[in-house]
Order: C-alpha cells, then structure tokens, then sequence
C-alpha cells in the first residue's frame, strides 16, 4: 500500500521527489523484476533509496544531481522507500552488510557492494559534503 501526501500546491510530495530524483538522472525501478534487471548489470551503478523525508528533499536529491553532472560511465538508479516496497525491499537485497536506510546511495560494481552512502552520513550533511563521498565511493 502506498500513500499520498499532498503539498499546498496539489502536487502530492511523492510525486514530486520522485520527478526531482527522475529529472536529476536517475531511472526509477518501480518493480522487483526492474531491480533484478537493472542491478545484475556489469559495471558501475549506484542506487538512490528516495524518500520525502527533509534530509532526501534538502540534502540527498540535491546531492545526487550534483554528483550525476560530474561523473560518466555510471547507470543510476532509484528506488522509493515506502511507496514501491518490494522494488525497495529487493534493492536491499544487494546491499549486503548494510541495514535499511533511507535516504541512502549504494554503489555496486558488476553486482558486488562497493560501499554506501546511509542516511546517518547524509542528515546534517551538506550536499556537498554527500557528492564528495559519492566521488569518493565511484572513483
């Protein structure tokens, strides 16, 4: 089940960081079948775990799309904590010896963990701060 949460304006805030994360670069995976598909890649991919928390809206997304304009050879991915679960929960999966967390960036290499970016590095981080340890994670 998913839920709604409406902004002032009539755009639901779902939707709207969703659309953030898409516009930034990253492709969403909605499905368990697009997670499997999309992570049992080679090469360099990172995952963003989104979500309409303050630190994913103020901190993450931002983060995120800074990092995307600077770097090549990468496929990114998100999938949306509490609204697309079993695309999450599959996801989560991969990220072996890290706990759920959302926001949170993981970056894989031809489907092996190379590190992650978890939420108690991102809140009270700034996005600058979190590009540099995506850079640092994806060199």
């Amino acid at each position: 089940m998913t839920f709604n949460i409406f902004h002032p304006d009539g755009e639901d805030y779902v939707s709207m960081a969703r659309k953030d994360a898409e516009e930034a670069g990253f492709e969403s995976l909605r499905t368990a079948e697009e997670v499997k598909g999309a992570l049992d890649q080679s090469g360099l991919i990172v995952v963003f775990v989104n979500s309409i928390c303050g630190c994913a809206g103020g901190i993450a997304r931002p983060a995120g799309k800074a990092w995307l304009q600077t770097t090549r050879d990468v496929k990114a991915y998100t999938v949306f904590a509490g609204q697309d679960k079993e695309a999450t929960e599959t996801a989560r999966a991969y990220f072996t010896g890290y706990p759920p967390s959302s926001p949170s960036f993981a970056v894989l290499r031809d489907g092996e963990m190379i590190g992650m970016v978890e939420r108690l590095e991102i809140e009270g981080a700034s996005p600058e701060e979190v590009t540099k340890k995506l850079t640092q994670l994806t060199s």
